[in-house]
């Protein structure tokens, strides 16, 4: 059973103080390591306040000592009621910096709120001296959380890491999604254009178009997913790949099926022809914005690729 913060005694609150900054040190540490190849800047600030929490737990082991005694009771935050449980973003791989610096700054909030919690319940004039001293660092550490950004680093440094950004954003959504756009509306041009052509009917193609769209959205993502575990490219989670390139895979196809909905072949048909034309603008757009292809050079690869599968299914649905 987990124990009021109230009834906790001098020591304990020793104690636990002990064990709060050794987890948060340990935390900023495990922030650093997955933050240091990408966003070195950050993981630097990070490595000094790491080292400032192994500094505020020597002075409080210190203290413990000279009051307490040598045996120190393992008293954790899950052990006292009243803390926020923590969700181990600080495991996860590759690392969002921005839940990082969101995680940071509450862990700051919660240990000042602490010191000053247990300000109030502690009379020893040394163990009142040593937790208003960690209170105010604390309390600079907070706003120094809220700010770490603007504060620590440098204009150099938030453009190294704004680029190392937007290299993670390319690697993990946009080159997935962009994948999956450009195989869900060329690959399922021929089907459902052979099969409106063939049977002049709009029901029949869309039919056609939602299955191909659908099977082809998973195949897709499950390739994706299991391509590889992102460990060595920095591609990201495969299964959060695997699902954007599922589900642009199947927006793709659905652009150019969902005219066919109309009864009207005719009119479905023109339709769907100008939603083809607005998807291949679209994905040449993205490959010139995101992978740096002349926008020129990307159209005429989409829109040649995308011509003749479109007439391979005309083609096929007149003959």
């Amino acid at each position: 059973m987990a124990k009021n913060f109230k009834d906790l005694t001098e020591q304990e609150i020793l104690a636990l103080a002990i064990s709060l900054e050794e987890e948060d040190g340990r935390i900023y540490g495990d922030f650093a390591e997955g933050l240091r190849e990408t966003y070195p800047g950050t993981a630097k600030v990070l490595d000094e306040m790491r080292a400032e929490e192994n500094g505020h737990r020597s002075s409080l082991i210190e203290t413990y000592r000279q009051r307490f005694g040598e045996h120190i009771p393992l008293i954790r935050r899950h052990d006292v009621k009243g803390f926020v449980t923590r969700r181990p973003v600080w495991l996860v791989r590759p690392l969002g910096i921005e839940a990082v610096r969101k995680q940071v700054e509450i862990m700051e909030l919660e240990t000042l709120r602490f010191y000053e919690s247990a300000l109030q319940q502690v009379t020893d004039a040394s163990i009142r001296k040593l937790l208003g001293d960690l209170a105010e660092v604390e309390r600079g550490h907070y706003a120094r959380a809220e700010s770490l950004e603007e504060q620590h680093l440098t204009p150099e440094v938030r453009k190294a890491e704004e680029t190392a950004r937007r290299r993670l954003f390319v690697l993990q959504v946009v080159q997935p999604g962009l994948a999956g756009l450009m195989d869900g509306s060329v690959s399922t041009l021929a089907p459902v254009f052979a099969a409106a052509f063939a049977t002049r009917s709009s029901s029949t193609a869309f039919l056609v178009g939602l299955a191909a769209s659908v099977g082809a959205g998973i195949s897709m993502g499950f390739a994706e997913a299991l391509s590889d575990d992102g460990t060595l490219t920095g591609r990201g989670h495969p299964w959060a790949r695997g699902l954007v390139e599922g589900i642009m895979t199947t927006a793709g196809g659905i652009g150019h099926t969902l005219p066919f909905l109309i009864a009207n072949f005719k009119v479905a048909t023109s339709l769907a022809v100008a939603v083809v034309v607005v998807e291949l603008a679209a994905i040449s757009y993205i490959r010139h914005r995101y992978m740096d292809t002349p926008f020129v050079a990307a159209a005429f690869q989409v829109v040649v690729g995308g011509t003749l599968v479109f007439l391979t299914g005309i083609l096929i649905g007149s003959s």
